[in-house]
């Protein structure tokens, strides 16, 4: 795993054994989290949706009339599937990512203790926000999670060691896929320089560059979407801390929890044993309070401390002034990142797995007979698992993976012949709703997969519909679109939707049915739509798939990015591609130095 560095700051380099334990660990845990996650298929889970072959397009860079929320992590999936198959890509991103949180969380507690590490690993990897964020599919953030402790590892380094700075800027880049991320993972890195002890100014300023070339995409992207950037207040209450069982808003996210939506939470933080878990991690990181003040740097505690305190304010910042909250994302541009204010709590857990493994440690040391001492604190660490045994496998089954039907390949051959024919445009898909249950993904709800699993821009609804109410979006194109599926029929839809660029239209035939079953009407989401001459491309039993307007498809969409906003937005993709690739020419350079010097000495 690397060096270890005291608080001396004297480096030994560990045993192979014991760098092996932590990544051991790591995955047997990992492997138990994921289940049948890991079985042949995808794994379809609210935002989660991956797909056999994500096909590059414009809106991946931003250039979509929608907010850049997947930016820039729908294109990274995008290339990288073309180097590994997407099923298989999914399942080692999954496990390489929460391997990485463990290890990284191993390499965090101060001090020579193997029950300590091993207990901090244990619940940075077995916690509420892993467990949740896992069932409602927000990979991208994990990522951000799992890179924490090496971003803090890193920048502690940096002010005496520029070395540092090329790994710390590669762990920003791993970490920010998402907006969110992106912020998260900033805030920990600069505030861990800032507050490493010694004069940091030029370490600092480096730090903050990274920071923002490497989020100037989604940044960009968004800025240039002007008043789209902005969102419907009322989703700050839907959003915000929610109690889990008898523990209320507060109480959930300081034990990691309270997400807004009750369907990812496991059962067993329903009851109350939610309240018996807290306890038992609040009293022993109390006990490890002291280990840590004399174990750990003063520049740790104090960077560790001060975003801890960030993210517990910002997640429950909805629930204690919801007004503000409200204010903020219906006036301030990119304010609605905070709407769901649980995710900064990825910034409590580094903390708390530090203060839990001391804790662990300590009873250990207090109780005098070895093998006794060996049985408790082996109890006590492996006691989030015992007090979450619904986490496993796969949470309860909700991650099982599964394969896409095989008419779903038929649709897409008829697209991809009907687009070499010379038709152009975006695919629409109906009904015009964000969320499915498809009864080959087990009736499990997630986001539309049709527009990912087709090789073309798609336009979808981005209206939430949260505890039976309905949260505005905030793509002004899908709102123009969504009224003249409910307002238009026939040649007028079509020569309407022509002129938003719309080329094709593909109808889920069982997610219609399932919503007419629901009594809902049906015209508001496109079910029953008549499309005058459009010509049907594909008719199956699953899905039917339209040509719709003239076969160039080249009409000017509102909403979309200007020329000069393009070219704005190139910029700041070089910017990102340049501190990136800076990056990996200097851990390119300092690792062919280092082997050099070994050579000569050897």
């Amino acid at each position: 795993m690397g060096e270890r560095v005291g608080d001396e700051g004297a480096q030994a380099r560990p045993r192979l054994g014991h760098r092996l334990w932590p990544v051991a660990w790591s995955a047997l845990l990992a492997v138990l989290l994921l289940g049948g996650a890991l079985g042949p298929g995808y794994v379809l889970t609210y935002d989660m949706v991956w797909v056999p072959d994500l096909a590059m397009r414009g809106d991946f860079l931003g250039l979509g009339s929608s907010l850049p929320r997947a930016v820039p992590s729908d294109l990274v999936v995008a290339l990288a599937d073309e180097v590994v198959p997407g099923g298989l890509l999914q399942k080692l991103l999954l496990l390489g990512t929460l391997v990485l949180a463990g290890t990284g969380a191993w390499r965090l507690v101060p001090g020579p203790s193997l029950v300590a590490s091993f207990a901090a690993s244990t619940l940075y990897l077995w916690n509420p926000f892993v467990v949740e964020r896992l069932g409602i599919g927000h990979w991208p953030l994990l990522m951000t999670y799992a890179a924490l402790p090496w971003i803090h590892l890193s920048a502690r380094r940096l002010p005496g060691d520029r070395r540092a700075l090329a790994p710390l800027v590669l762990w920003l880049a791993f970490a920010s896929l998402s907006p969110v991320g992106g912020l998260v993972a900033g805030l920990l890195a600069v505030t861990s320089v800032v507050c490493a002890g010694r004069p940091a100014s030029r370490a600092t300023a480096w730090t903050a560059l990274a920071v923002v070339g490497l989020n100037a995409p989604w940044v960009a992207a968004g800025l240039l979407h002007g008043s789209a950037a902005v969102s419907d207040p009322a989703a700050v209450a839907l959003f915000a801390a929610h109690g889990e069982g008898v523990l209320p808003p507060w109480a959930a996210a300081l034990g990691l929890g309270g997400i807004w939506n009750a369907d990812v939470v496991p059962t067993s933080r329903t009851t109350g044993v939610a309240l018996a878990s807290l306890a038992l991690v609040l009293v022993t990181c109390a006990l490890g309070l002291r280990s840590w003040l004399s174990l750990g740097r003063r520049s740790d505690r104090l960077a560790l401390g001060v975003v801890a305190g960030i993210g517990f304010v910002v997640a429950v910042a909805g629930v204690v002034a919801g007004g503000l909250v409200g204010w903020l994302v219906a006036h301030v541009p990119g304010a609605g990142l905070v709407r769901d204010g649980t995710r900064f709590l990825a910034l409590l857990a580094p903390v708390q797995a530090v203060l839990f493994g001391l804790g662990v440690a300590r009873l250990v040391r207090a109780v005098p007979v070895r093998a006794l001492a060996l049985a408790a604190g082996t109890a006590l660490a492996v006691s989030p698992l015992a007090l979450m045994p619904d986490a496993a496998p796969a949470l309860s089954g909700r991650l099982d993976a599964v394969d896409f039907p095989e008419e779903y390949a038929a649709a897409r051959r008829a697209l991809v012949a009907s687009r070499e024919d010379g038709h152009g445009g975006d695919l629409l898909t109906l009904p015009f709703t964000s969320y499915r249950r498809p009864s080959w993904n087990d009736d499990r709800r997630t986001l539309d997969p049709l527009g990912r699993y087709f090789p073309v821009d798609y336009l979808s609804s981005d209206t939430l519909v949260v505890s039976g109410r309905e949260i505005a979006g905030e793509d002004p194109r899908a709102a123009r679109v969504g009224r003249e599926l409910d307002t238009l029929d026939g040649p007028a839809l079509e020569d309407a939707l022509a002129a938003e660029g719309v080329g094709w239209v593909v109808l889920d035939e069982e997610a219609a049915d399932a919503l007419v079953a629901q009594g809902v009407d049906g015209s508001a989401y496109g079910i029953g739509v008549d499309l005058g001459d459009a010509r049907r491309i594909h008719a199956g039993q699953r899905l039917t798939l339209w040509e719709v307007g003239p076969p160039d498809g080249g009409a000017v969409v509102t909403g979309r990015l200007s020329g000069p906003q393009r070219a704005a937005l190139a910029l700041a993709w070089l910017l990102a591609a340049g501190t990136l690739g800076a990056a990996l020419v200097d851990r390119l350079r300092v690792g062919w130095n280092t082997s050099r010097q070994m050579r000569r000495r050897a």
